[in-house]
């Protein structure tokens, strides 16, 4: 459903002069913003209605990295993966790259695929990188503010490490964010979600655990809500393509909750804020001393 009111932070562009024209100032701090993690359902859709990617994480071949079966792993390497792009040593990112090229080189098309892709394909990781980036200013707007001058150009420079740590070049990183707007427009043109992907991606629009049971009423209820906050960090290009119905009644709910937990966040302090982003890394740290698995 075409919604005639849009949501201001997930459907303007990024480069929205509104910050310098009313001389906006951000209140988030300079790490990931742990409540960023509600983000991350939308976060996943969003990549995966690239075909490439959504075919690729559906048919995955690696088992223990299987959103589907794995979630709270796949979720852990995904935010690991997010600080150590940001805020990693030049030792944890080649660790962390090792890890990820392992996995990545078994993710590749059979003549069985609807669509053919490879995990080491440098487009399909950019719009990975892009939707990444996407996320963390939705976040940032909507937790911390309309970032000013500093604080969005701060939060590009993560967007290109979100990237760039595999095998994108930063050369093929949007140089400014005006460009950037203009790669999204254009690679929205790629954008599908058919119903095969449709339907592996809304348990996780729902954040349904496989082997979880909930009683029926408190199931409705959670699933409820958090379908309300997946459909909420959505662009509507891409509820349009999960079929998610969105209207005025919605944005409001949404909007009341994101206040609440906006008011929280700024009353919490900053090692709260930032968690888990900043033991991630400390994490990492141990998975390598102690020869754990890294992804």
């Amino acid at each position: 459903m075409t919604v005639s009111e849009p949501v201001p932070q997930v459907d303007s562009p990024t480069s929205s002069p509104e910050a310098t024209a009313r001389g906006g100032r951000s209140e988030a701090d300079d790490g990931m913003l742990g409540l960023g993690l509600l983000a991350g359902p939308a976060n996943v859709i969003m990549q995966l209605a690239r075909p490439g990617v959504g075919y690729g994480v559906l048919e995955s071949r690696v088992e223990s990295g299987r959103i589907d079966r794995h979630p709270i792993k796949r979720a852990r390497t995904t935010f690991t993966y997010l600080a150590v792009s940001t805020s990693g040593t030049a030792e944890q990112k080649a660790a962390f790259r090792r890890a990820v090229n392992g996995a990545h080189a078994q993710v590749f098309s059979t003549d069985e695929s609807p669509v053919k892709y490879h995990a080491f394909d440098k487009d399909l990781q950019l719009w990975v990188g892009a939707c990444l980036y996407k996320g963390v200013v939705d976040v940032h707007r909507i937790f911390g503010g309309e970032p000013d001058e500093d604080t969005a150009d701060r939060l590009y420079l993560q967007g290109r490490a979100l990237a760039t740590m595999l095998q994108v070049p930063e050369s093929m990183w949007p140089a400014d964010r005006a460009a950037f707007d203009r790669y999204w427009q254009k690679a929205l043109d790629e954008v599908h979600i058919d119903d095969t992907v449709r339907e592996f991606l809304y348990p996780i629009a729902l954040s349904r655990l496989q082997g979880l049971t909930l009683p029926g009423p408190l199931r409705r209820r959670t699933e409820g809500l958090a379908l309300l906050i997946t459909t909420g960090f959505l662009p509507q290009r891409f509820r349009d393509e999960m079929r998610l119905s969105w209207g005025p009644d919605q944005q409001r709910r949404f909007d009341r909750l994101m206040k609440v937990l906006r008011t929280v966040n700024t009353i919490s302090p900053r090692f709260i804020r930032e968690f888990p982003f900043n033991v991630l890394l400390k994490d990492l740290d141990w998975r390598i001393r102690t020869g754990r698995p890294l992804v």
